[in-house]
């Protein structure tokens, strides 16, 4: 699996998977996440537009990713996740947990309203 990442507003990392979030690739999105994390980049956006699938074991990178930014001080959000995608994270329930957002603008907005307002 392919993922491009770029900086956004704010220092927001956004990560854009291409194909199939499944067993096979669900260790490369985890490892990424772990190195942002490493170099101190806990505000990120997966923009989820380009996964055509997505197994339990993506769905398990993500809120693995989750996890661990929010222990690291930040955040993470996910943005324009496809139809299969959706359908997986509303049928879970997980959908609640990891809000999908309409675009990766909405989603760097969101992570940069939540970090203002835990500022003092």
């Amino acid at each position: 699996m392919e993922i491009d990442q770029t900086i956004a507003a704010d220092g927001v990392v956004v990560l854009k998977p291409h194909g199939r979030l499944d067993m096979r690739s669900a260790p490369s999105m985890r490892e990424r996440v772990a190195e942002l994390i490493a170099d101190g980049k806990v505000r990120i956006v997966i923009d989820l537009h380009l996964v055509a699938f997505m197994d339990s074991s993506g769905l398990s990178a993500l809120i693995s990713g989750l996890k661990s930014v929010r222990q690291g001080g930040g955040d993470l959000r996910i943005a324009r996740p496809g139809e299969q995608v959706r359908l997986i994270l509303q049928s879970t329930k997980l959908d609640t947990v990891l809000k999908p957002y309409g675009s990766v603008e909405e989603a760097v907005r969101g992570l940069s309203e939540a970090a203002s307002e835990r500022r003092p």
